[in-house]
């Protein structure tokens, strides 16, 4: 059983496709329409990536994804790398990817020289938060989300 971290490729992305689908059904979501899946494309494989995306591979198949981009903090005086979206398919989950997508996402942050890394979690995903607690990171009291659809 080889777990394996790397960038993602164009040529993953239909079965990056097939994690959304299998991610919007697990949070009660509207997947992304067809529209929206060659937005998906265009912006984490163009020119300008909007965002970047690592896959975990568990015996050459894809096993699950991250979406991350960066931003900054006035406060620190640094960037912040934001984690939008993690996900493991159901079947490979309990085999430690998701360690593994924190460390490589740690890397990542710490080679950038990012003060800090942030990402939220839906209030009813008990086994997600446990697996945050278990890692260290500590939820943000007096914060609360907005979000206003453009």
């Amino acid at each position: 059983m080889r777990i394996k971290i790397r960038k993602a490729k164009k040529t993953d992305f239909k079965r990056i496709i097939r994690l959304i689908k299998e991610l919007a059904e697990f949070e009660k979501l509207d997947p992304p329409d067809r529209k929206a899946e060659d937005r998906l494309l265009k912006d984490a494989f163009g020119k300008n990536p909007a965002f970047k995306v690592i896959v975990a591979l568990h015996d050459k198949e894809i096993a699950g994804y991250a979406f991350y981009f960066f931003s900054y903090s006035s406060f620190l005086a640094r960037k912040t790398l934001y984690l939008e979206d993690i996900f493991i398919t159901e079947s490979k989950r309990r085999l430690g990817i998701g360690k593994l997508f924190f460390k490589e996402l740690i890397k990542i942050a710490k080679n950038e020289k990012c003060g800090r890394m942030e990402w939220c979690v839906l209030d009813w995903n008990k086994k997600a938060l446990d697996f945050y607690n278990k890692l260290g990171a500590k939820s943000l009291d007096n914060w609360i989300y907005y979000r206003l659809k453009l």
